[in-house]
């Protein structure tokens, strides 16, 4: 920030308080693969396929504390970490800048000190290799070493809606992640969409069986 630059008050833009998609469903969700919940929710959710763990056996599962990030700068990620809670999961815009590392050791040893299941960023991450060590799920579009700054004059938002790719991602709603990508699931639907996914994974379980006994996909389906 140059000098003499007005400072932001962080506390306007703000929202500590929101609802937050039930323990219950959060744990039903945790074994459910995100296509299974995307599809199950009629197609909906499923974040830019450019998002994936940064470790392939990462896999995070939670209610989103949504990021509004200024381009180029961090300060607001570290304003999240301040005030998430255990089991949230961080769901940063970056303002289309993605060419910056945002996150690095540092705030990932911090998110998993305090709990958090964890981060969803559209825009890149770095320390690749130590984050893998740690253990903590992150989601990025992939590895940069290009640092950012911290403007006290510049204004995000922390838990606002957040439009990623096509998803509006509001406080509160389910996100999931896994090998093949993220899903958002909004807290309202998110209980109905898992006991569907639920359903769904049974049906496919028989028809498996029904495959492993020689049928076809034409069959089971009733293509022609």
């Amino acid at each position: 920030m140059s000098m003499g630059a007005r400072e932001h008050d962080a506390a306007t833009t703000v929202r500590r308080e929101f609802d937050r998609v039930g323990g219950a469903t959060v744990a039903a969700a945790r074994g459910l693969p995100t296509a299974t919940l995307h599809e199950a929710g009629a197609k909906i959710g499923a974040l830019p396929s450019a998002i994936k763990p940064v470790a392939p056996s990462f896999r995070c599962c939670g209610p989103a504390l949504t990021v509004h990030s200024p381009g180029g700068d961090n300060l607001w990620l570290h304003r999240a970490l301040d005030i998430a809670q255990p089991g949230d999961v961080l769901v940063v815009h970056v303002s289309g800048a993605c060419e910056h590392g945002y996150w690095g050791e540092i705030m990932t040893t911090m998110a998993k000190v305090r709990g958090l299941a964890g981060l969803v960023i559209d825009g890149c991450v770095r320390d690749g290799v130590l984050l893998q060590e740690i253990g903590f799920p992150v989601f990025a579009r992939g590895l940069c070493i290009r640092g950012t700054g911290k403007d006290y004059g510049a204004i995000g938002w922390l838990n606002e809606p957040v439009l990623v790719g096509d998803v509006v991602v509001s406080a509160g709603d389910l996100v999931v992640g896994d090998g093949d990508g993220v899903v958002v699931v909004p807290r309202l639907r998110a209980a109905e969409v898992v006991a569907k996914s639920q359903q769904r994974e049974r049906d496919e379980a028989a028809i498996l069986k029904r495959l492993q006994a020689g049928e076809s996909t034409m069959q089971v389906y009733g293509f022609h």
